[in-house]
């Protein structure tokens, strides 16, 4: 708000554009600028070529001002009616005060009023590229007084750097985002949002080294989907896509977070489980079964029946002491629970 001479708020109204400045503002505001010092430091920098103690990097919000780094007073967010940058969105690219209390737009806010009882203050503007003002760097002083004219120079300058921080920032983000977006493709498979088979495979090799190390018992699961020719042949593949990313959605939701799970081939998943003896694996397996059969399948309105048979494989240090053997293993007993009649859990 702003404070007008006789102490009672007037009500500060939005700038013109401020839809269009909020929306330039949250692309930056979930920056986590406390995990890089060079803000603090510009806010140091800021506060020692002015003269002054104080010095903030904000943001400001529709209702809150947020603190993105500061120099000699810790704050964190504040409403935006009692913080001096918020003059900034109103279209002036900088603002200086040199009485704080003299300004009736400032006299009775809580930081002119009480402590620290701030007089100085001065600001520029932090632009966005696309024109928006989404905060300032402001520097401040419990003295009145203005700053030389080499000083705003030299304020404006660092404002550049403040905001090329945080597109250096915003970039890097984006970088990131993009980086794990291409690990995930390359490591998922994108119908049923399990791990492929080459990480699968290497997960395995992982979990049957640590096995052999520590002793630890080892299971695997081979699971594949009943009948699924005659699904292709009356529903189509879309039909068995859809099946296979939502038994693919069922493991991933009813799998441990050290469980392996992976599509092994065309129709056949497999999950490998650290930690687990035959009788554990058993278990699970069962309930996977289960879960499977009970699944709500639909087809243009109808529904689709799909079971699972399963097969169960599991490390014994001895017959069964490698990636290969436990995966034939499983698979063999996988095919006997198809031999047998689908929709059963064989090891």
């Amino acid at each position: 708000m702003l404070a007008a001479q006789n102490n009672h708020p007037l009500t500060l109204a939005p700038a013109p554009d401020d839809r269009h400045r909020l929306a330039a503002l949250q692309r930056y505001q979930g920056l986590d600028t406390a995990a890089c010092g060079d803000f603090d430091f510009l806010t140091e920098l800021a506060a020692s070529v002015c003269g002054v103690p104080y010095a903030f990097i904000s943001l400001v919000g529709a209702e809150h001002v947020s603190i993105k780094a500061f120099t000699g007073l810790a704050l964190a967010s504040l409403p935006r009616e009692e913080c001096y940058c918020s003059l900034a969105v109103l279209g002036q690219s900088a603002t200086e005060i040199a009485d704080l209390s003299l300004d009736p737009r400032t006299a009775a806010m809580p930081m002119t009023v009480g402590a620290p009882q701030m007089r100085m203050y001065s600001s520029v503007a932090l632009t966005s590229p696309d024109g928006h003002a989404i905060g300032t760097l402001s520097v401040m002083d419990t003295r009145p007084g203005r700053l030389s004219g080499e000083q705003a120079r030299l304020l404006r300058g660092l404002a550049r750097q403040v905001m090329a921080l945080f597109e250096a920032r915003l970039h890097e983000q984006a970088l990131n985002k993009a980086r794990a977006e291409l690990e995930a493709l390359a490591t998922t498979d994108p119908l049923t949002g399990l791990h492929n088979r080459r990480t699968l495979t290497q997960r395995l090799t992982f979990e049957v080294a640590r096995t052999r190390r520590f002793r630890t018992p080892l299971s695997a699961l081979m699971i594949r989907l009943d009948d699924v020719t005659a699904l292709r042949r009356r529903h189509g593949d879309a039909a068995l896509d859809q099946v296979l990313a939502n038994v693919g959605r069922l493991l991933r939701e009813n799998v441990r977070v050290i469980d392996v799970a992976g599509r092994y081939d065309a129709d056949t998943l497999c999950v490998v489980l650290p930690n687990t003896p035959r009788d554990g694996a058993v278990t699970l397996a069962e309930t996977l079964r289960g879960k499977i059969a009970a699944q709500i399948h639909r087809d243009a309105g109808r529904l689709l029946p799909v079971t699972a048979s399963i097969g169960v494989g599991a490390f014994d240090q001895m017959e069964i002491s490698d990636a290969d053997s436990l995966l034939h293993q499983a698979g063999q007993a996988l095919g006997r629970a198809t031999s047998a009649g689908r929709n059963r859990v064989e090891c």
